[in-house]
């Protein structure tokens, strides 16, 4: 039985999946005596949020700060986003703990892949990817690479110097570049560059000492000079032709980045991948859209669901009538919420088949999808000045 069947057939609530995936982290620091950070995001819902950006390296920074260890596991899955962001949490990190080895079992995609790239050590499954570091900008109403938009550029200059003129399609386009974009999609290029040929040599390449073939010491000319192949690889559009591109296991190895393969150790495989199934059932049974998690607590970022925003009379009412409707099936349910202890509400609403609002703020639908209302109860309250009584 595959682990997604397991889980499924055992019928866990959300709070089962969070409870799994703590005790799960719990396993994995026993068996590799290590500390492993769980930072995860729901690449496939259309959530601004679920990109990588500042407000995660501060939930990070929060959550790692105090934690008194020299080694980190860092199991990371994302789109990417911000390049800055990126960096910020690599500073903190690398500063904070001795060794770091990050964990690729899912997408960690442009800027994940450049945090991933700082790392001691990179242990992959075969279900994880990395991929393309090429800088996208917006370039008039499009989405380029900058890479790709630096060797256009390049080529225009080369047949303008060769012909003393431009043709026209190219000189149509051209005088509508500015200096000051020209510099920011070149700086925006070797940002990502700049960054992974600092960090591969310091962090990755630290103990390698002894070529494979030649058994020749490897000098830190050797190591800059690879980090400099690698870092060309990865920002070449050209290569990879798109920027979601998945770069496994076996393109890494064929351009010199050698990781370590987590299928190999079963026991460590079996934690892994239950991990990330544990995680995409969070993200599609609740409206769960990014994971912080250690063994001990969890940050859990939930999209607020789109609820029928109650009308409540001037005179506030003692009762709120509301309309739910399941992202996942479509389904409506109404629910009340009450702010006077009365037994006669709850019976006249039951009557009406209306449910009574959640204590924990999460509505179960009969799909089993879990809806956070958590957005709700603040508002409601927030309008009524008075407490949801449940």
């Amino acid at each position: 039985m595959s682990l997604m069947n397991e889980y499924i057939a055992k019928r866990l609530s959300a709070n089962d999946l969070e409870a799994e995936l703590l005790k799960l982290i719990g396993e994995y620091n026993t068996y590799n005596d290590t500390f492993l950070f769980v930072y995860g995001s729901a690449i496939s819902k259309p959530i601004p949020d679920t990109s990588l950006n500042m407000d995660d390296y501060f939930f990070i920074f929060d959550m790692l700060n105090g934690i008194d260890s020299k080694k980190l596991d860092f199991y990371i899955e994302t789109p990417g986003g911000s390049g800055e962001a990126a960096e910020e949490i690599v500073r903190f990190i690398r500063n904070k703990f001795k060794d770091v080895n990050f964990v690729v079992s899912g997408e960690a995609k442009s800027a994940g892949t450049i945090m991933v790239l700082s790392g001691d050590e990179i242990s992959m499954t075969k279900s994880g990817s990395l991929g393309p570091i090429d800088a996208q900008m917006k370039i008039g109403r499009s989405i380029v690479s900058a890479y790709d938009y630096m060797k256009w550029i390049k080529k225009v200059r080369k047949n303008a110097e060769k012909n003393g003129k431009l043709n026209p399609f190219d000189a149509t386009l051209v005088a509508q570049i500015s200096p000051g974009e020209l510099r920011n999609v070149n700086h925006s290029l070797k940002f990502a560059a700049d960054l992974v040929t600092s960090w591969l040599p310091k962090y990755k390449f630290k103990n390698w000492n002894m070529t494979e073939t030649r058994k020749i010491e490897v000098t830190k000319e050797m190591k800059e000079k690879r980090a400099d192949e690698i870092v060309k690889e990865l920002i070449n559009h050209g290569k990879w032709r798109s920027h979601g591109r998945s770069i496994k296991i076996s393109d890494l190895d064929e351009i010199g980045l050698k990781v370590n393969r987590i299928d190999d150790d079963s026991t460590l495989c079996d934690i892994v991948y239950r991990i990330q199934t544990v995680i995409r059932l969070l993200y599609s049974s609740t409206s769960i859209y990014k994971i912080f998690a250690t063994e001990n607590e969890k940050i859990f970022k939930q999209a607020m669901q789109a609820v029928k925003s109650p009308k409540i009379p001037v005179e506030q009412a003692d009762v709120v009538e509301l309309e739910i409707v399941c992202p996942k099936c479509g389904k409506k349910d109404k629910i009340y919420a009450k702010f006077l202890e009365n037994p006669a509400i709850d019976k006249d609403f039951e009557k009406m088949k209306f449910k009574p609002f959640p204590k924990n703020n999460r509505f179960l639908c009969d799909c089993g999808f879990e809806i956070d209302l958590t957005g709700m109860r603040n508002e409601i309250e927030t309008q009524t000045g008075k407490k949801i009584l449940a």
